[in-house]
């Protein structure tokens, strides 16, 4: 089912565009929380008029992430945990605390935006991807010492 996104979704796509979603999630979700409208002709010429608040939108959004990626840009975030004899982890670092320590910095990240392949079991000093806007991801380093 095609809608009309009226905000920008980080799985589907940016506000104004046009995605294929399944038709529950459509009517079940999208459409009646207002974050999307049904593709019809009509709505994408309503979406034709508005295109240009939606480019300003889009552009304030995209400023915004470029800002925040500015900040995150070399950030060092330092978790300290319970280690082992042989320098593994006993759990082990989850994007969750890798939020918790970010916000202990001033920078808040929501858990999704934290591109963590899986969790972290060693030691040591790793790059991390945070995705702030959709192509837009500046990476932080996290060190992860024994306590």
């Amino acid at each position: 089912m095609k809608v009309i996104l009226k905000e920008t979704i980080e799985p589907l796509g940016i506000i104004g565009s046009e995605v294929d979603v399944k038709k529950g999630f459509a009517r079940n979700y999208l459409i009646p929380q207002g974050k999307a409208v049904f593709a019809t002709p009509q709505n994408r010429n309503i979406l034709a008029q508005e295109k240009a608040k939606l480019d300003l939108q889009i552009a304030k959004e995209r400023a915004t992430a470029e800002e925040m990626a500015k900040k995150l840009e070399g950030v060092v975030c330092k978790i300290t945990t319970k280690v082992a004899e042989e320098g593994r982890l006993y759990g082990s670092v989850t994007s969750r605390e890798i939020m918790d320590a970010l916000a202990a910095q001033n920078i808040d990240v929501v858990k999704r935006m934290i591109l963590l392949k899986e969790p972290i079991k060693d030691i040591g000093s790793y790059k991390i991807p945070i995705r702030v806007y959709k192509d837009i991801e500046p990476e932080i380093t996290l060190e992860v010492e024994a306590s």
